[in-house]
């Protein structure tokens, strides 16, 4: 599809709970608090209000039994070794959450005024937040390809988020012709993602994102594994309309994630950059603004007389200069000028005004 063409197409917004994902909306930030509760229930609580008081729209954890998630043979990637586990079921099991702990987040976003989302890895996964009722569902970059469980999703008649972290673009093109045929495509999210941990910025590569959104025409946004605060409004201007942010309460923690998530007073940082992308970036209609009108008083031009014009006299080019101030007859109009007579006697340097022309 050409770029002319793609501009002309209508994106469907997407809500999820209270809010609007799509052009025209301010984006949604999804703060990520994953598995940055270490298993702990109190932690996990703490990461609500955390994200709340951060001013995030969403908060987003995991949801999965490791040993449906994993093999035992599994290897842990080499970020994931820093929590001392050679295996990746070995590292998930002691970061499981049951339905118990889910529902009390769940109630805790409720008093606290945000939306709770989480990942499931599975279709049992989705049934368990299905049964938790929530607003929708994000399926991990790892799972772009999982047929049964993306199939389960679009089933569950919510809207859905999908990154694409680490896919090719025939991979992508593929999800997308899935989705279409699921009857997905009002009801889902895309989501740029560069799947390394942490992404430099220079690896960020956010011109995907609306790459994305003219490939998909759905609404797009940006799953952000970089550690810096400003990308956040880079991403808005680039077209996001999500964002999505992985945060813990201490960096400085054993979790397989900690060190490449923003802390409290970062993801205030992160949230505050992305709502002054939104304020900068404006209504995008042409036009001057109430801002510019002292400015352009003063700066723009008018047609000037550089000599005395005697009344009756016929103006002729050599009689009239461009300078400021604006307000007189503007210089586009020059050669109208040109050609009629002066009604009166009018003084050099004077702004020419329609009055002192015949």
């Amino acid at each position: 599809m050409s770029w002319a063409l793609a501009t002309r197409v209508a994106v469907v917004p997407v809500k999820i709970g209270r809010h609007r994902v799509g052009p025209g909306s301010r984006a949604v930030v999804v703060a990520e608090a994953g598995v940055n509760h270490d298993g702990s229930l109190e932690a996990a609580l703490a990461l609500v209000d955390a994200a709340a008081d951060a001013g995030a729209d969403v908060v987003k954890f995991q949801v999965f039994r490791a040993d449906a998630l994993a093999t035992a043979t599994a290897a842990a990637a080499t970020y994931q070794r820093t929590t001392g586990h050679a295996k990746q079921r070995e590292m998930l099991r002691r970061l499981e959450l049951s339905d118990a702990d889910l529902a009390r987040i769940r109630n805790h976003c409720r008093a606290r005024g945000i939306e709770f989302l989480a990942t499931p890895f599975s279709p049992a996964d989705v049934d368990r937040l299905v049964a938790l009722g929530v607003p929708g569902l994000k399926i991990a970059s790892t799972d772009l390809n999982n047929t049964p469980l993306l199939r389960r999703a679009a089933q569950a008649g919510l809207p859905v988020i999908v990154s694409t972290g680490a896919a090719t673009a025939e991979e992508i093109e593929a999800a997308v012709r899935r989705f279409e045929q699921w009857g997905l495509k009002e009801r889902l999210v895309l989501l740029h993602c560069v799947s390394g941990y942490p992404t430099p910025t220079s690896a960020a590569n956010l011109g995907a994102i609306a790459a994305l959104g003219r490939l998909a025409r759905v609404p797009v946004g940006f799953s952000d594994h970089t550690t810096s605060v400003a990308i956040a409004g880079w991403a808005v201007a680039a077209g996001a309309c999500l964002l999505e942010k992985h945060f813990t309460l201490d960096r400085t923690r054993t979790g397989p994630d900690h060190a490449m998530s923003l802390e409290p007073a970062d993801l205030s940082a992160y949230v505050a950059a992305a709502r002054e992308a939104e304020v900068a970036l404006g209504t995008g209609r042409l036009g001057m603004t109430p801002l510019e009108r002292e400015v352009r008083a003063v700066a723009r031009k008018s047609i000037v007389s550089a000599c005395r014009i005697a009344a009756g006299t016929r103006v002729t080019p050599e009689m009239l200069t461009i300078k400021r101030p604006g307000g007189g007859v503007p210089p586009d109009e020059f050669d109208a000028v040109v050609g009629r007579r002066a009604e009166r006697d009018i003084p050099e340097d004077t702004v020419i005004e329609w009055g002192m022309l015949a």
